[in-house]
């Protein structure tokens, strides 16, 4: 495996961002980006696609189970099994305080495979939307003029 390079949150929110794939993108670049958030220990940032399949499957079930509020799992899950078992993957944990959100993506630190952001029991996923685009103002709609009958 290549050595790892070091990403900084903003280029792992960019690339969460350009991962059309993932349905919760938007949400998931957010938090990466908010200023709370900082990188976790990861001493086994190296993975597999089976290992990554395996883990997030059993977490899957517990988070439903213990009615943990996450973000983009079904994609992880969906993207893990297209990939074969001994496929290279890295790791990356960012949190915020109850919070927590792991990306995967290709050895060379180029590619989103799936993000998951989840909270602890009993705490909802942080409100991060994306700013709604400016919206335009609305057009004036001309209604015709009625004529005034002045001889009746």
């Amino acid at each position: 495996m290549q050595p790892l390079q070091n990403l900084s949150k903003p280029q792992l929110a960019d690339l969460v961002l350009a991962a059309g794939h993932l349905a919760e993108r938007a949400a998931i670049a957010a938090f990466l980006r908010d200023e709370a958030t900082a990188f976790a220990s990861n001493p086994f940032a190296a993975t597999k696609a089976g290992s990554v399949r395996h883990t997030w499957s059993g977490q899957a079930f517990e988070f439903r189970v213990l009615g943990i509020a996450a973000a983009g799992l079904p994609g992880l899950l969906e993207a893990v099994a297209a990939l074969p078992p001994d496929a290279p993957l890295v790791q990356e944990i960012v949190r915020s305080g109850p919070h927590t959100c792991c990306v995967l993506l290709d050895p060379a630190r180029t590619r989103v495979v799936g993000a998951v952001l989840y909270a602890k029991p009993g705490i909802p996923l942080p409100d991060l939307a994306p700013p709604a685009p400016p919206a335009r103002p609305a057009r004036r709609v001309r209604a015709p003029a009625a004529q005034l009958d002045l001889f009746a």
